[in-house]
This record gives structure tokens, C-alpha cells and sequence, in this order.
């Protein structure tokens, strides 16, 4: 059976399993206890709906699932709990739902608008990715997110180069080397630094890194590829760190003294046993923090140049044009009609790109699960 065939058959057996514990739970609970679940469950419907259709008597479901939900939780305190908790997952993923439909609904008109005949088939959307100019002024107007795919690729491209070997190597450090007092104060401080709002490491990229690369580099005007490469590697490198760093101390003790009594070296013991039997896990904190890199926006937007065009050459990293993340947060105040389309058509890369990054993470980080547990 194939690895999706695997995946997909867990996911029916979870399932069913949940319909399972529903029917239970629907079985062993008393009529009344029933007749408020219902009257959660159908209040907080209502209060989606009237969401939805913006209606202003929205408030008014919404305060009899919040009345019925603390009547519940006094009397009924299990079962309330139960169906909260339920509904809360329920909505989030509806809630997930409506945002991919609402960001491909609002991308269509521009994909039409961009539509090429290719020997004989009209292909919808073509034209924004074979040709290179964006000009939201001039006819004829175009929308291509060529320019902007390109320097979201060589910022990843750069940050990853950062914050993959840096990352790893910093927890291994963490995992197999430092001492217990020092693991105890600096985990915790590289965790804190992945709070740190990203406009302030922006702020100093462009305070600091872009004048002083401007100067070494003569370059004319601040932004480069390079540099905010390195500060948005530097953003994921908390996250590279924490991740890999439980994924090398998942390793079982055992296969770590074994090693040391075949008399290997610290070192041999790292590299031959700890690290490839924790590569799943490393390699998923390598593609989260490369997703980060990919999403990050505001550190993109202060640092670049704000201008949708190529670089010359392609492999110039001394210069910075604009990113996915960047054009949609420079221009989603001021646009309208098929530029503002155009914009929903750089989220929907975003989160096309970003959703197989994060998919991909999850099956590896599973697959070391599945092969430290002894799973077959």
C-alpha cells in the first residue's frame, strides 16, 4: 500500500472512530442535557448564518448559545465541555473553509482577464506567469506575479541558507552537548525570540543592514535580496532550533549508549546514529522554517524596494525588487477591481505554497514517529 493510501485509510479509521464516540456520547446523555447541546448547536448555526449574511439580529443566537452554554456548563458540565470543544474544532475548520473559498472566488476575474489561447486551449490565468511585467496603470494593464515569484524564491532560497545549518547545528548543540543548566536558559530564550514581532527585526534590517549595504556594496538605494534573506532566516531560526531540537532528544537513549559501547566517539555518535535516526524530524523543522520565510511579510515589505519588476540578472541578490508577501501588503490599502483580484492571486500562491510545505512537515515528522515507535 502506498504512503497516501496509508495516510488515507488512518484518517477514515479517526474518523470513524469520532462518529463512534459521538453516537456514545448522544446514547449515555439525558434528554435534557440533549435539549441544550441542541440549542447550542442550532443557536450557534444561526449565529454563523446571520454572520455570514450580515444580518443585524446576529446578536441574537448568539446570546442564547452563550445563555444555554452556562446553563449547561452548571448542570451539565461534562457534556457542555464536550459539545464546546466540538464545535470550537468544527469551526475552525469551516472557518478554514470559507477563507480558501472567499480568496479563490475573489482571484477568478483577474484569471479570466488573464487568460491565453496555448495551441488552441485557453488556459486561464497563463499570462501571469509567462511574462514578466506587473502595470497596474498603464495599458495595457498586466498582471504578472513572475517578478514576485522570483524574489519570494530568492529570499527563501537565502534564509534557508541561514537558518537550516544554523538551526540544526544549534540544536544539536541544545540536544547532545550543552549541559543541563545551559539547555534549561537557552531553550527557553531562543523560544522567546520567536515572539519578537517581526517589524522590529524589519526595523533593524532597514536601519542598520541596508545602510551599511548600501555603502559596502554601492548600491543605489536600500534593498537587497541578501540581506532580507538574512533576517528572515534569522526569524526562523527559533523555530528550525526549537523543532529539531525535540526531534534529536526523541532519539531513544538506548541506540545512543549502544553506540557509545561499540566505543564510537561523542562525535561518531552524533553524526551516524542521533542524526539520521532524527533526520524526519530535522528535515520537517527545516521546511517549517522554510515556510515561515515564505509567509514573512512586514520584515519584506520595510527592507525591499517596492518595485514588481525582475532583477538584472535573475541571480542578482544585491538588489531587491518586491516578494508575495511584500506587493500584497505594500498595495492592499489603495487597490481596487483587478489589481485587488490580482493580490488575491498571490495569497492563494501563498497558501498553496505554504499548505504543501506544512503537509509535507506533518508526513515526515509522522514518519519519524512511525520509525522511532517500531511501527511497521
Amino acid at each position: 500500500m502506498s504512503s497516501v493510501g496509508r495516510l488515507r485509510g488512518r484518517a477514515s479509521r479517526a474518523l470513524g472512530e469520532q462518529l463512534r464516540r459521538l453516537s456514545e456520547f448522544v446514547d449515555d446523555t439525558e434528554p435534557p442535557a440533549l435539549a441544550i447541546v441542541a440549542t447550542m448547536t442550532l443557536s450557534l448555526f444561526a449565529t454563523l448564518v446571520g454572520f455570514l449574511a450580515v444580518s443585524d439580529l446576529t446578536i441574537v443566537p448568539f446570546v442564547v448559545f452563550l445563555g444555554a452554554a452556562g446553563i449547561g456548563w452548571f448542570r451539565y458540565q461534562e457534556e457542555t465541555a464536550y459539545t464546546v470543544a466540538l464545535m470550537m474544532t468544527a469551526s475552525t475548520i469551516l472557518i478554514l473553509g470559507l477563507i480558501i473559498v472567499f480568496i479563490f472566488r475573489e482571484s477568478i476575474p483577474v484569471i479570466r482577464y488573464e487568460s491565453a489561447t496555448v495551441f488552441g486551449v485557453t488556459v486561464p490565468g497563463i499570462r501571469m506567469f509567462i511574462q514578466p511585467n506587473w502595470d497596474a496603470v498603464s495599458p495595457p494593464i498586466r498582471y504578472s506575479m513572475v517578478p514576485m515569484i522570483h524574489g519570494t524564491v530568492m529570499v527563501t532560497l537565502i534564509a534557508s541558507a541561514v537558518a537550516a545549518p544554523l538551526g540544526v547545528s544549534a540544536a544539536l548543540f541544545l540536544s547532545e552537548i550543552a549541559p543541563p543548566t545551559v539547555r534549561e536558559v537557552v531553550k527557553p530564550g531562543v523560544e522567546i525570540l520567536a515572539g519578537v514581532p517581526s517589524i522590529v527585526y524589519g526595523f533593524i534590517g532597514f536601519t542598520v543592514l541596508g545602510p551599511w549595504a548600501s555603502d559596502q556594496f554601492q548600491t543605489t538605494g536600500q534593498g537587497s535580496y541578501l540581506f532580507v534573506g538574512i533576517v528572515v532566516g534569522l526569524m526562523a531560526l527559533p523555530t528550525v532550533v526549537s523543532v529539531a531540537e525535540d526531534a534529536l532528544s526523541s532519539v531513544p537513549e538506548s541506540m545512543k549508549s549502544g553506540s557509545l559501547a561499540m566505543g564510537t566517539t561523542d562525535w561518531q555518535t552524533m553524526t551516524s546514529i542521533t542524526l539520521p535516526a532524527a533526520f524526519s524530524g530535522v528535515s520537517a523543522a527545516v521546511l517549517l522554517g522554510v515556510g515561515r520565510a515564505i509567509g514573512e511579510t512586514m520584515a519584506a515589505t520595510v527592507m525591499l524596494r517596492g518595485v514588481p519588476r525582475l532583477t538584472d540578472p535573475l541571480v542578482n541578490v544585491f538588489y531587491g525588487q518586491e516578494t508575495l508577501t511584500s506587493i500584497i501588503a505594500r498595495n492592499y490599502g489603495e487597490a481596487d477591481g483587478l489589481q485587488m483580484d490580482a493580490l488575491f492571486v498571490a495569497g492563494v500562491i501563498l497558501f498553496v505554497t505554504v499548505l504543501v510545505i506544512s503537509i509535507g512537515a506533518q508526513y515526515i515528522e509522522w514518519r519519524m514517529h512511525k520509525r522511532l515507535g517500531g511501527e511497521v
